[in-house]
C-alpha cells in the first residue's frame, strides 16, 4: 500500500482560524493522524456562516479527528497531557496569554514528551511585539503589502487570507525539518513562527525594490508589479463577455499575442522600453483586439503560438476546469446535508494513494473513540464528559440556520 509520507505520525491541533488549521491540513493530506482538540465553544470557523461552517472550517478540517476538551478543568488538562505523551507533534495558534493560561506550552509539553515536536504559530515573533495579538490583515498592514492595495484611495486587505496560509505552510517546513533532526537540538523542535515575520519575508521583493529605486533614483517610489508597470499584461474582456488574463512580460510574450491576434507589426512598439513609453495606445489596441474574438477562438490562437493566458474564472466555476477534474486534484465528500469538493494538497507523491477523503468532523465526534486509544476506560470517559471535561458531538444538531423563503 502505498501511503503518504507522515504515516503513523499523530499531530496535535489546537488551533481557530487559519494559520494552525491550514498547517495541519496539510500534514493530514500527508498521512498524519490530526487529533483537532477544540474547547467547548469549538473553532471560530464552526460558527461563521449562518451560525454553522464555514468554507474555511470545511475545506481544511476534512480528515481529521475533533475530540472536544476543557483545558480548564484538571481533568481536562490531564486528557491533554496524556494525547501529549503519546503524540509527534502540537501545533498551536492560541494567543501566548492563552496558551500560559492554558498550560499549553513547550516546557510543560517537552516535560511530558521530551521528542514532541512543539509548533507555536503566534501574532509576532521574537522582540518588543512578541506578546502582541495579530491577525492576516494586521500583518498586511505592518508589512507594506496593504500601502499599495487601495480601494477608492482607503489601504485595504487583499482579501484571502494569503499571510495566514503561508505561515502555515513555514510551519510544515519547520516540522518536517524538525522530524529529520529527530535527535538533534531541542531547539529545533520548539518553533516558534511569527505572522508578522512571514510577511516580511513574503514582502521581500517589494522592500528590496524600494531600496532600489531609492539608490537608483533618489526617491523612494514603490516598486510596481508587473500588471501595473508593462502594457498588455492583465486581463481583458472577449466578444462574447468574458474575460482573459494575458502575460505580457517580455518582447517574445508581445510577438506571440500579435501573431494570434492579428495586430500589424508596428516597429515603434517592438520594444518593452517603447511600450512602456506608449502605454495608453498599446492598452487601447490589446483591448481592441481582443474585443474581436469570443473567447475560445483566441484561447485555442494564443495555445497554437505558445502565449501564456487564461480565462479570468469565478469561483463557481473554477473546479469545472478539465485541468482541476483530471484525477486526485480534489476530493468530493458530503457534510451534513451537503455535498463538497475541495482541492487536495498538490504533491501526489507525498500523500500516498489514501488522500483522506471523509468530512470534516463534528464538535468532538471523536472524543470518546480517541480517549479509548489513548488508554481510558469507559467508566473513565462517561465520568469525564459528565463533568463537563470532554465533550462529545450532538449528530442531530443542525449546523447551519434554515435559509428563509427568497419571497420572506
Amino acid at each position: 500500500m502505498f501511503t503518504g509520507v507522515l504515516a503513523n505520525r499523530t499531530v496535535l491541533e489546537l488551533g481557530s482560524m487559519i494559520a494552525a488549521p491550514f498547517a495541519t491540513h496539510i500534514l493530514n493530506q500527508m498521512g498524519a493522524e490530526v487529533i483537532k482538540i477544540e474547547p467547548p465553544s469549538g473553532d471560530t470557523t464552526r460558527k461563521l456562516v449562518r451560525g454553522g461552517p464555514s468554507g474555511t472550517y470545511i475545506a481544511y478540517n476534512r480528515g481529521k479527528k475533533s475530540i472536544c476538551l476543557d483545558l480548564r478543568s484538571d481533568r481536562g488538562l490531564e486528557i491533554f497531557h496524556k494525547l501529549v505523551k503519546n503524540a509527534d507533534v502540537v501545533v498551536h495558534n492560541l494567543s501566548p496569554g492563552a496558551a500560559r493560561r492554558l498550560g499549553v506550552s513547550y516546557t510543560g509539553c517537552s516535560a511530558i514528551n521530551p521528542a514532541i515536536i512543539y509548533c507555536h504559530i503566534k501574532g509576532y515573533g521574537a522582540g518588543p511585539l512578541s506578546e502582541g495579538v495579530a491577525s492576516n490583515p494586521i500583518a498586511e498592514a505592518a508589512t507594506g503589502v496593504m500601502y499599495a492595495n487601495r480601494v477608492d484611495g482607503r489601504p485595504s486587505r487583499l482579501g484571502p487570507s494569503y499571510h495566514d496560509q503561508f505561515a502555515g505552510c513555514y510551519a510544515v517546513m519547520a516540522i518536517l525539518s524538525a522530524l529529520l533532526d529527530a535527535g538533534g537540538d531541542a531547539r529545533r523542535r520548539n518553533i516558534e513562527l511569527g505572522l508578522y515575520e512571514t510577511g516580511l519575508h513574503i514582502a521581500a521583493r517589494e522592500l528590496v525594490g524600494v531600496q532600489l529605486n531609492s539608490q537608483l533614483l533618489g526617491r523612494q517610489d514603490q516598486e510596481p508589479s508587473p500588471e501595473f508597470s508593462i502594457p498588455g499584461y492583465g486581463a481583458y474582456e472577449t466578444r462574447d463577455n468574458r474575460w482573459i488574463y494575458l502575460v505580457m512580460l517580455t518582447d517574445e510574450h508581445w510577438s506571440k499575442f500579435c501573431k494570434a491576434a492579428s495586430v500589424a507589426t508596428d516597429p515603434e512598439l517592438a520594444t518593452l522600453r517603447q511600450r512602456r513609453k506608449s502605454r495608453p495606445q498599446v492598452e487601447q489596441l490589446v483591448s481592441a483586439a481582443v474585443e474581436t474574438f469570443d473567447y475560445d477562438e483566441l484561447a485555442r490562437k494564443l495555445s497554437e503560438v505558445g502565449a501564456g493566458f487564461t480565462e479570468v474564472l469565478s469561483p463557481d466555476r473554477v473546479l469545472d476546469a478539465p485541468q482541476a477534474r483530471e484525477s486526485g486534484k480534489y476530493a468530493q465528500f458530503p457534510f451534513s446535508c451537503y455535498a463538497f469538493a475541495a482541492p487536495n494538497f498538490p504533491l501526489p507523491a507525498l500523500t500516498g494513494e489514501n488522500v483522506e477523503n471523509s468530512p470534516p468532523p463534528l464538535l468532538g465526534e471523536h472524543t470518546y473513540a480517541v480517549l479509548q486509544q489513548i488508554g481510558y476506560e469507559d467508566k473513565e470517559i462517561r465520568s469525564f464528559i459528565t463533568e463537563g471535561a470532554a465533550l462529545t458531538a450532538n449528530h442531530d444538531a443542525e449546523l447551519w440556520a434554515k435559509v428563509r423563503d427568497a419571497k420572506a
